[in-house]
């Protein structure tokens, strides 16, 4: 994990010098997370929070990492509620469609840091977790930001189970 943060990092720091515009800023959302593949599952509602930083290497084309914390899981109807919470490390892609709305693309990395669950799969889990974001993101005025997340898992957690989270977040820029 250490080495993956490091790494991200650096390249975030490097790219610096030769971007046109770095941002620094905070974020909080709400995530509406299902597990595939598990029958009679509902969504969990939950909360994101934490930072990003983002490179504007024109006025097209940016890069933005994130730190954030995240309630993931589901509730499946049968057995029992499954919380799983994640530190996840999003590093997207950023295209400008116009001056201020993008789209967005990248992997994320999730590290599972607790879970609990009301049924006999507790401390089964994958403790890691490896998803595919795609997104739409409006800058608002005031360093105001909106962004509609889809993050798909492409890591099973357990046998076939992988996770599936929309989320919706308002940022504000810092730096």
């Amino acid at each position: 994990m250490k080495k993956i943060i490091f790494l991200a990092l650096m390249v975030l720091f490097t790219a610096k010098s030769l971007s046109q515009g770095v941002d620094l800023g905070i974020k909080v959302g709400a995530n509406f997370a299902t597990l595939t593949e598990l029958p009679n599952v509902d969504t969990r509602t939950g909360l994101n929070f934490g930072a990003f930083f983002t490179i504007k290497f024109n006025e097209k084309i940016a890069l933005q990492g994130d730190v954030l914390y995240s309630q993931q899981g589901a509730e499946l109807l049968d057995i029992g509620k499954v919380d799983l919470n994640y530190v996840n490390v999003p590093i997207v892609f950023k295209y400008y469609l116009v001056k201020r709305l993008n789209l967005h693309v990248g992997p994320q990395f999730g590290f599972l840091v607790s879970d609990f669950d009301d049924n006999e799969f507790e401390d089964s889990y994958k403790s890691t977790d490896v998803s595919g974001v795609v997104g739409l993101g409006l800058d608002l005025p005031l360093g105001f930001r909106v962004d509609g997340r889809y993050n798909f898992g492409l890591t099973e957690l357990l046998p076939d189970v992988k996770n599936n989270v929309f989320s919706l977040s308002i940022g504000w820029t810092i730096i």
